[in-house]
């Protein structure tokens, strides 16, 4: 069946969810300002045009079958791009007014994005949109165009992306601020043998050398918890639960849990960047946004550089 030659309306799709949404046809007519039969009327309309039936009848109510939930899912998803195309050709219109949608693993949001968000909204009338995922989803998030900008890091598809660099950082330790290492200027992997150890799956990791080098000496790691972002670390640390390995650039973003930092031997070596599509024509918000990004990580120095000054 094809649905965009039939007769389905979209004030059908939306009287139909607000249906589900309220849990009567009564309230959704009160909730869409509209009759209680002209309710009716829409949802018979959209099951004869669908050829399902989406509800069971009984004297004056109607039951959501479970044919209409699995629908819900899917017109959700459908309204929710069509509010985002309108707001994307008022953008258009109005290039002042554009939303920014950033692509970035959540960590960021505890420091960087909201500097960000500060510069954009310092510079235009723009509103952002932040998007979060691991780096291999922000790169998906930019090809689909569901997110303009991205903050992830090389290696990436230079015939997919362009990108701005950021930083480059070095593995280090974060940990309570009265452990043991705080009285060290560097750890190695021989310092955590006999260490509780909070880490992220080994899947996201690129610094399982420091692991691996235990397991050389014979030592299993005691790793308590596993997680599977940047982010969730920084809670356990900060409870004394126990070590965790991570980055210069991510370890900033929990300044204000006030972590323990050292420098880590052997280091993997991170180059983080801003990314977006390929030929991507930029508006002057999407500029702004840019150098927003940039300056957010230029401005604010990594832990182990806060550490290493202060140490001096």
């Amino acid at each position: 069946m094809e649905l965009l030659q039939s007769d389905l309306k979209l004030r059908q799709l939306k009287v139909f969810r607000e249906v589900l949404r309220a849990g009567s046809t009564r309230q959704a007519a009160a909730a869409l300002g509209i009759s209680q039969p002209a309710v009716s009327q829409h949802v018979k309309q959209l099951e004869t045009t669908l050829g399902i039936t989406l509800f069971k009848r009984s004297a004056n109510r109607i039951v959501p079958l479970q044919e209409a939930w699995e629908l819900l899912r899917n017109v959700e998803l459908a309204l929710t791009s069509l509010d985002r195309l309108e707001a994307s050709i008022f953008a258009m219109k109005n290039e002042e007014k554009q939303r920014i949608a950033i692509a970035a693993p959540s960590v960021f949001g505890f420091v960087t994005l909201p500097k960000v968000v500060a510069i954009i909204r310092s510079q235009t009338a723009s509103n952002v949109r932040s998007i979060s995922g691991s780096y291999e989803q922000i790169g998906e998030h930019i090809l689909a165009g569901r997110a303009d900008l991205g903050i992830s890091r090389l290696p990436l598809d230079p015939g997919l992306f362009e990108w701005a660099p950021l930083g480059s950082a070095r593995n280090v330790c974060i940990f309570h601020p009265d452990h043991r290492f705080s009285k060290q200027t560097c750890i190695e992997a021989q310092d955590l043998a006999g260490e509780t150890i909070v880490d992220i799956d080994p899947q996201f990791a690129a610094h399982q050398m420091n692991f691996n080098a235990l397991r050389f000496a014979g030592v299993e790691p005691d790793i308590l918890v596993e997680f599977d972002c940047n982010g969730h670390e920084a809670g356990y640390v900060s409870a004394g639960l126990g070590i965790s390995i991570t980055n210069e650039i991510i370890a900033r973003e929990y300044a204000a849990f006030q972590l323990g930092v050292r420098p880590v031997e052997p280091s993997a070596l991170y180059h983080y960047v801003a990314i977006w599509q390929r030929g991507r024509t930029f508006s002057n918000a999407l500029n702004v946004s840019l150098e927003a990004i940039i300056t957010a990580f230029s401005k604010t120095p990594t832990r182990e550089q806060q550490f290493l000054q202060t140490s001096s």
